[in-house]
C-alpha cells in the first residue's frame, strides 16, 4: 500500500485521484505527427550512414592505385593475348640511355634511302669534341675514325670506319632514338650493362625541338651502352666484337 508524505496509508480510490491530478498539472509536449517522427528517424539514420562511411575501416582492404593498376596492366595482356590480333597489338616499351626501344608489333623495315640526321654535317674530331654537349670517346680498339658527323645542333656526334658506325649522344635527358623490333626481346650484355639486339630493324631519330619521330633507315645488329653520361649505339661488328670494342672506350 503507498503512503502520503505524512506517512499514513493512502486508499487505492485516493491513490487513482491524485494521480489523474498530478496528470493534470504536468506540461508534456504535445506528440508530433507520425510523419514527422518518420523523417526525423530517417534523418537520423543517413547522418549516422554518413560518418560510417567516412571513418576510416579497418576490416576492409582497398588495393593501392599502384597495385590496382597492376592488375588492370595484367587483365589486359592477358585479354590481349587471347586472339592473335590482340597478341599483334601488345608492345613491350624498354627506355635505355636515350633510346627507347618498342618490342613486338613491329611492322615491315623502313625502304628507301636513309635520310640525313637534322643539321648534319661533316666536321673533324676536334670539332665536334669543342661543339658536342658531351665528351666525345673515341675507342682504343678501332682507333681514329675515318670520317666525323656532327648533327642536331651538336646533340650526336657519329664516328665512322669501315663498316662500323658509334653514335654517341647525351643520355640521361630524353629519347633521342626510337628503335621498333619484332622478336625477340633485346639480351642483356652484362660486360658493359647494355644491350644487345640481333636483328635488324628500324630506327629513327626523335628531334630535340620535339615532334613525331623521323624515319631514317634500318639498322643492323647494335649494341646499346652507357658510358659515364654518354648514350652509346655500335653497329656493325658481331656481338663479341662490339663488347670489345665497347671495353676499349675510355
Amino acid at each position: 500500500m503507498s503512503t502520503s508524505d505524512d506517512g499514513d496509508p493512502i486508499a487505492p480510490e485516493d491513490l487513482d485521484a491524485r494521480l489523474r491530478a498530478l496528470g493534470a498539472d504536468l506540461a508534456v509536449p504535445p506528440v508530433p505527427p507520425p510523419d514527422d517522427v518518420a523523417r526525423a528517424v530517417r534523418a537520423r539514420l543517413e547522418e549516422d550512414w554518413a560518418r560510417e562511411e567516412r571513418a576510416p575501416r579497418r576490416a576492409a582492404w582497398r588495393p593501392s592505385p599502384r597495385v590496382a593498376a597492376a592488375a588492370v596492366a595484367v587483365l589486359m595482356a592477358v585479354l590481349l593475348g587471347a586472339t592473335p590480333q590482340g597478341r599483334a597489338a601488345v608492345v613491350s616499351v624498354l627506355r635505355f640511355a636515350g633510346v627507347e626501344i618498342h618490342v613486338g608489333g613491329a611492322g615491315p623495315l623502313p625502304t628507301g634511302v636513309a635520310s640525313p640526321l637534322p643539321g648534319e654535317r661533316r666536321v673533324t674530331l676536334e670539332e665536334a669534341r669543342r661543339t658536342a654537349r658531351f665528351p666525345v670517346a673515341v675507342p682504343s680498339a678501332l682507333g681514329e675514325p675515318a670520317d666525323v658527323r656532327l648533327a642536331d645542333g651538336g646533340r650526336v656526334v657519329t664516328l665512322l670506319w669501315p663498316g662500323v658506325r658509334l653514335d654517341e649522344f647525351d643520355g640521361t635527358l630524353g629519347v633521342v632514338w626510337r628503335k621498333e623490333l619484332g622478336e625477340p626481346w633485346p639480351e642483356q650484355e652484362s660486360a658493359v650493362g647494355g644491350w644487345w639486339i640481333r636483328q635488324p630493324h628500324g630506327v629513327s631519330y626523335v628531334p630535340s625541338g620535339g615532334g613525331e619521330p623521323r624515319e631514317e633507315r634500318v639498322a643492323g645488329p647494335t649494341l646499346i651502352w652507357q658510358h659515364r653520361l654518354v648514350g652509346l649505339r655500335l653497329e656493325g661488328p658481331d656481338r663479341a666484337e662490339a663488347v670489345r670494342i665497347a671495353l676499349s672506350v675510355r
